[in-house]
């Protein structure tokens, strides 16, 4: 495996309630809802612009055309009872680790929040991860996001003790998880 790059994953990864699988262009609108329910200390380039950037067109073209904006590594996460989408887990490339050291990043709806789905979806990533060869990933996340927190210790994430400042976002915190 390059293991400077995360290559789009065109595998599906299953798990008892989940689908983890390449975006479809049918998933627009709820790429899009994602990040209309992001909590305004997001950083505003990863928000809904007051415009209304990205429209749910440009959403559309990002998946027809494999655009890295959806990083690539990141797979749809669909609810097998319902067949919705209802979220995103995976890996992306990230320069803070080490060369071969992907980010794990996962993302739901709010109303399926403290159901287990993004635990459920990130024990699958992980797996895979480790039956490819990665012997560690590392995660990223705001100080003020306990249940993304939460989720990462349950999964073995460590913080490694590095931040990066931020008085107006939250401070950026480094987690890693040897697999």
């Amino acid at each position: 495996m390059d293991q400077g790059s995360v290559p789009r994953l065109e595998i599906v990864l299953e798990t008892e309630r989940l689908l983890l699988r390449p975006w479809r262009v049918s998933d627009a609108a709820t790429r899009r809802k994602l990040w209309s329910e992001r909590d305004p200390r997001v950083l505003p380039h990863r928000r809904i612009s007051p415009d209304g950037h990205p429209t749910l067109e440009d959403i559309e073209e990002w998946i027809r055309r494999g655009d890295r904006d959806l990083s690539p590594g990141l797979l749809a996460a669909e609810q097998k009872s319902s067949g919705e989408v209802i979220g995103y887990c995976g890996l992306i490339p990230n320069g803070y680790g080490q060369e071969g050291e992907p980010e794990l990043a996962f993302e739901f709806l709010r109303k399926v929040w403290r159901q287990g789905f993004a635990t459920e979806a990130s024990w699958a990533v992980l797996e895979r991860a480790q039956a490819s060869g990665y012997r560690c990933l590392w995660a990223t996340v705001r100080d003020w996001n306990t249940a993304s927190r939460r989720v990462l210790a349950k999964l073995g994430f460590v913080e490694t003790g590095q931040v990066v400042p931020d008085e107006v976002h939250g401070d950026s915190l480094f987690t890693r998880r040897k697999l």
